[in-house]
């Protein structure tokens, strides 16, 4: 999924490197080449009048016979879809979102951008039923990877910190452009696994997506996190990403 600001694509670089590594790591070849995506993505959303809103695209193994070992003469299939959408609310970046802890049950390779995504989908529901915008999966050590379609952040004594890049969660292209954009302005920052507990006793929070970019975090399982009013830090932050995508959408004009 890419984002679209005023018809252009947001991060589209590192969104197809991303493509890239999961068919890669899948066995799975391009559709077509990168470049002839581009057009394509292009093409759609002229097609379809988009200014604002995301490009979504699925790419599979092909059409065969239902097995489980990989079809010997299948050809790569790829569906794309656009969706226009709207930015976060006024309310919600004054107040911040609530997230709802959720047990991590997925497997070990969520590094790859998959549509395997039930665990993911059963977090969002149970998450949306406890009246929060996300949920933050947590493993069995107590430990925050990262929310359920989000990157999960958290503050503490002026460092930001967010669980390392790896296997156990999907590298956020978001996370990445935040974390090259932070380390420029000189804001401390540490990737390492935080705790629930820690996230509870955080200064502030924060999650990342390329839908909503930055949002505050103000409430964990209906626990306050710290002011319990999005902080400076996330606000800090947010400004450094929105303008990062202005300078996109002028340079592509």
């Amino acid at each position: 999924m890419v984002p679209v600001i005023d018809g252009v694509l947001v991060d589209e670089a590192p969104h197809l490197d991303r493509l890239g590594y999961s068919l890669q790591e899948l066995r799975i070849a391009w559709p077509v080449t990168r470049s002839a995506l581009k057009l394509i993505l292009r093409e759609l959303m002229a097609k379809n009048g988009l200014r604002r809103g995301l490009v979504y695209f699925q790419v599979t193994r092909g059409v065969a016979p239902r097995d489980h070992k990989f079809p010997a003469s299948a050809k790569s299939a790829l569906v794309m879809t656009t969706k226009r959408t709207n930015p976060p609310s006024e309310a919600m970046l004054r107040d911040g979102v609530a997230v709802s802890s959720q047990p991590d049950i997925r497997w070990t390779r969520r590094d790859i951008k998959s549509i395997s995504l039930l665990p993911n989908i059963l977090a969002k529901q149970a998450a949306t039923e406890a009246k929060a915008f996300e949920a933050w999966l947590v493993g069995p050590d107590g430990t925050v990877t990262e929310g359920s379609s989000t990157n999960a952040w958290i503050v503490k004594d002026g460092a930001v910190i967010t669980y390392p890049k790896g296997h156990d969660i999907l590298g956020g292209v978001t996370r990445l452009s935040l974390l090259e954009l932070a380390a420029k302005t000189g804001v401390k920052l540490v990737e390492r696994s935080f705790t629930l507990q820690e996230a509870l006793a955080a200064d502030e929070a924060f999650l990342t997506s390329s839908s909503a970019f930055i949002l505050p975090v103000t409430t964990i399982d209906g626990q306050k996190v710290g002011s319990g009013r999005p902080g400076p830090v996330t606000q800090q932050l947010r400004q450094i990403y929105v303008e990062n995508v202005a300078r996109q959408v002028k340079a592509a004009s």
